[in-house]
């Protein structure tokens, strides 16, 4: 597996972390225990893992330019 598709696949699981934590907060008590549909969301949660979604978008982006300067250095050497 290469850097890129590492990258890739974490930029994946950001995605799916931010559009969680969204639905929470736009949903809250969907998933309440019991059946009790409580109209609550833990808020502090819920900006941390979007703030977490975030910094993996970030540093995966940051990962990916990284490894596309290193093919082009790679094809100007062979060049």
């Amino acid at each position: 597996m290469d850097v890129s598709s590492i990258a890739l696949q974490a930029l994946q699981q950001a995605n799916t972390q931010l559009e969680t934590a969204a639905a929470r907060i736009a949903n809250p008590g969907a998933n309440s225990p019991n059946g009790i549909n409580l109209d609550v969301a833990d808020l502090s949660a819920e900006m941390i893992a979007l703030m977490s979604a975030q910094t993996l978008f970030d540093t995966n982006l940051a990962m990916l330019k990284t490894a596309d300067e290193m093919q082009k250095n790679l094809v100007s050497l062979k060049a």
